[in-house]
């Protein structure tokens, strides 16, 4: 069906470029003189004739053509071809009103040639500006009430591993985090590979992420958005991530050591669960005793490990010969970093 679709548009397309070129080209070689040749009907046949013949051979290339085409329309979100589309239009609209004063400088190569040239370069740009900037556009046109008008300017984005992790519904629930959490989508496609894994730990922690993310839609209403925006040059989640935060102005929100170090050379502002949790830890001071049960050993010779409740690891030492007993221990330093909290003590 397609396959005569384009043959009949190649016959129209003939037709018409035969009525208005073959004149010319019968001036051209000195046949112009002959009545019947000279005929529009003729015209309009012969070019309709010589596109017909060529939609034999084309056809298979246009056909690929527009399937190539579907499948990038159909990848594209709704609302991404919507804003380009209206920032399409707009651009057209101002190359127009360019070119219809140009028109008045009466020259003949830039009356002609400056405003299709215009049209080109100012639709372009038109339609980049409404699709690389639908979110922020969108947003200044969301209703929302005056008291939360301050928490949509503030957008927080969730990567993969604060998703997995789960403490941010808790976080977000005592309301100690304020703004709108931003889901990106990319995020969330990184999450369905993880949860489609062959390898069980992986799907585990990826259907945790969609848990997570259930609870967090259903707790959280009001403050959770999720954007289809993407970058198509950047293949690493990470990078996409610390692009998006920089487009949006926002703040990255993880437990990723690694992503913290790399969204501060980029001078995106972070906040990581690890940091907060550690800041609400209590306060442990050299010369502070302890009763610990040590219950293995260290990487170091003579030491053990032991652990706290929430999970603050222990280094004993001397610690080694004392595995599965309790003992009591004095705190001699305490290493903090944005991955944990370490504490060194002695028996």
């Amino acid at each position: 069906m397609l396959k005569r679709v384009i043959q009949v548009a190649f016959l129209f397309v003939g037709g018409a470029l035969g009525l208005i070129f073959l004149p010319i080209l019968y001036d051209v070689i000195g046949i112009a003189n002959y009545e019947w040749i000279n005929n529009v009907y003729v015209s309009l046949l012969v070019g309709a004739l010589i596109f017909f013949i060529l939609s034999f051979f084309l056809v298979d290339y246009c056909i690929r053509c527009i399937r190539w085409l579907e499948e990038v329309l159909f990848k594209v979100p709704v609302a991404d071809l919507l804003f380009g589309t209206v920032g399409l239009i707009i651009g057209l609209i101002v190359a127009y009103f360019a070119g219809f004063a140009i028109e008045r400088v009466q020259l003949p190569v830039i009356t002609s040639v400056v405003p299709f040239v215009l049209s080109i370069i100012l639709g372009y740009l038109g339609f980049q500006l409404g699709f690389r900037r639908r979110d922020e556009i969108s947003l200044m046109y969301t209703p929302v009430k005056p008291s939360r008008k301050k928490e949509l300017t503030t957008q927080k984005l969730l990567d993969t591993s604060v998703i997995i992790d789960g403490r941010i519904v808790d976080i977000a629930a005592t309301g100690f985090i304020e703004g709108t959490l931003v889901i990106p989508q990319f995020v969330l496609t990184e999450l369905q590979h993880i949860a489609d894994s062959s390898d069980t730990l992986k799907r585990t922690r990826g259907r945790r992420g969609l848990d997570v993310l259930r609870r967090l839609q259903d707790e959280y209403k009001s403050g959770v958005m999720i954007t289809d925006r993407d970058f198509d040059d950047v293949a690493e989640v990470d990078l996409k991530l610390v692009r998006l935060a920089k487009e949006l102005n926002g703040q990255i929100v993880t437990n990723d050591f690694n992503l913290n170090k790399v969204s501060e050379l980029h001078q995106v502002h972070v906040l990581n669960i690890n940091d907060l949790a550690n800041a609400v830890k209590p306060v442990v001071i050299p010369g502070e005793k302890m009763t610990v049960l040590i219950i293995k050993d260290g990487k170091e010779h003579n030491q053990g490990l032991a652990y706290l409740d929430d999970g603050t690891m222990i280094v004993v030492e001397g610690g080694r010969n004392q595995i599965g007993q309790t003992v009591q221990v004095e705190v001699t330093s305490v290493l903090q970093t944005s991955a944990g909290r370490m504490i060194f003590a002695k028996l």
